[in-house]
């Protein structure tokens, strides 16, 4: 009945929602363009991007960090150095790349892998993403293996999304925990004035044990985790 969710298609949804696709070719064009310039000019040691062939690039692939910063903070999800990634590539993966690399002869760096959290700790199969940079904060889409994620992923995490989703998760938890318990256990009178000292008993205890279980697991919200290497967080 409910699909799982291919977080590649919800990526590539957002973007087409908040970027032309003639906007951001020009742009990402103009980008590769003067690279190359800039590059020389700043002298780094070392490159932040690669420099692909923008005319036999597909550009559905291309994706600006703001599209990606946006679908991470939805299903909370991490983008971090491939570094950090814990899990194994499959074979399809090392040949896309291989490929990508013998398409534009140049060899890959600086790659970045979008998935939960647990994947950069732990062997897991959740959908990840493997990107290359391309320059000033664009990049491409190499491969995405694994399978799409829980479909309910995305309600699951809202609570976490930012403070004002916890507390309404919190407040709506506390009133349907309340509803449930019969006021009879605790006095034979009713009346509305019972319920929301229920209410404000229960209230409490789930806003403590939230609080406790956020603190002692160094958990945070959804937008400042979405490019953190650290696990408490």
């Amino acid at each position: 009945m409910w699909s799982r969710v291919n977080i590649e298609e919800k990526l590539k949804i957002f973007r087409d929602k908040n970027h032309r696709g003639e906007q951001l070719l020009k742009e990402v064009y103009e980008i590769l363009n003067r690279q190359s310039n800039i590059q020389q000019e700043l002298q780094s040691p070392t490159k932040g991007y690669n420099e692909f062939h923008f005319e036999i690039l597909d550009h559905s692939r291309i994706y600006h960090i703001e599209h990606i910063k946006a679908i991470c903070i939805a299903y909370r999800l991490r983008f971090l150095s491939s570094k950090y990634f814990k899990g194994k590539y499959p074979k399809k993966a090392l040949e896309a790349v291989k490929k990508l690399e013998d398409e534009h002869q140049l060899k890959l760096q600086g790659f970045k892998i979008v998935a939960p959290s647990k994947l950069f700790k732990l062997e897991n199969a959740d959908d990840p993403l493997l990107f290359a940079p391309m320059g000033n904060d664009y990049f491409y889409l190499i491969h995405k293996w694994g399978k799409d994620l829980h479909p309910f992923r995305k309600y699951l995490v809202l609570p976490f999304k930012s403070f004002l989703h916890l507390a309404i998760t919190v407040i709506a938890l506390s009133w349907i925990v309340a509803n449930l318990i019969p006021l009879e256990l605790f006095t034979p009178e009713q009346g509305s004035s019972y319920f929301w000292i229920l209410f404000l008993f229960v209230f409490k205890m789930i806003g403590t044990i939230t609080i406790f279980y956020a603190v002692a697991l160094g958990k945070n919200f959804n937008p400042a985790i979405w490019n953190s290497k650290y696990y408490n967080s």
